[in-house]
């Protein structure tokens, strides 16, 4: 077995299963199985979550690149988009949970919270940025849209800078936690920044290279 099957076949479906287990711990706690509780406020745990794996899986797909280049496994790729839209799976949930069972669908309510809160505004756009890149994720959709996929697929930077900002206001006491998720999407963004400088002053003419799989860089 080569290295490419192994991750296709081996790494890739024991991930998926690894990333479905936050949301099976949140069904079991809902329908008291296996012991697994939600606390005193279900809803407040499914809100923090849901949000929190949805930055978990933002960063985790950040981290792609720079271990692909670092092991020189160019297979990692194609579990960049499975991330990707699991990322964006907990951010609709997320959302949905805040209008369903915090909200109750109560148009005014929503209003009167987002103008007392607006770190909720902040959420809901890296939410709208985030519908076109699972929308654009299939292959079919990375072929037709060419060179403009990875413009368009480059948002997933702003969407996890909006979703540490989200979350440092969201905290009201203690923002260890937030400032954790600021310094490690500093470090992977100033990866990124690193390699293209160091990509054009070591071989400036360099064309680059086609994107692969869903998500970018």
């Amino acid at each position: 077995m080569t290295v490419e099957q192994g991750v296709r076949w081996v790494v890739k479906p024991l991930l998926f299963v690894a990333c479905l287990l936050p949301l099976a711990r949140l069904v079991a706690g809902a329908f008291g199985l296996a012991g697994v509780s939600l606390g005193a406020n279900p809803v407040e745990t499914i809100l923090h979550t849901c949000g929190k794996w949805t930055l978990n899986f933002l960063m985790i797909t950040l981290c792609v690149t720079p271990l692909r280049e670092l092991t020189g496994i160019p297979a990692l790729l194609r579990v960049r988009r499975m991330l990707g839209l699991f990322a964006f799976t907990h951010a609709a949930l997320h959302f949905t949970t805040y209008l369903w069972l915090d909200q109750s669908f109560d148009l005014r309510a929503i209003v009167e919270d987002i103008a007392k809160r607006p770190y909720i505004t902040i959420g809901f756009t890296a939410l709208l940025m985030l519908i076109p890149l699972a929308i654009t994720s299939t292959n079919r959709m990375m072929r037709r849209l060419g060179r403009r996929w990875q413009k368009l697929h480059r948002l997933v930077y702003v969407i996890a800078i909006l979703g540490v900002w989200h979350y440092y206001w969201q905290v009201k006491a203690d923002v260890r936690e937030p400032l954790w998720y600021a310094a490690g999407l500093t470090l992977l963004l100033g990866y990124r920044a690193w390699r293209q400088w160091r990509r054009r002053v070591v071989s400036p003419r360099t064309v680059p290279a086609q994107p692969s799989q869903s998500l970018p860089g």
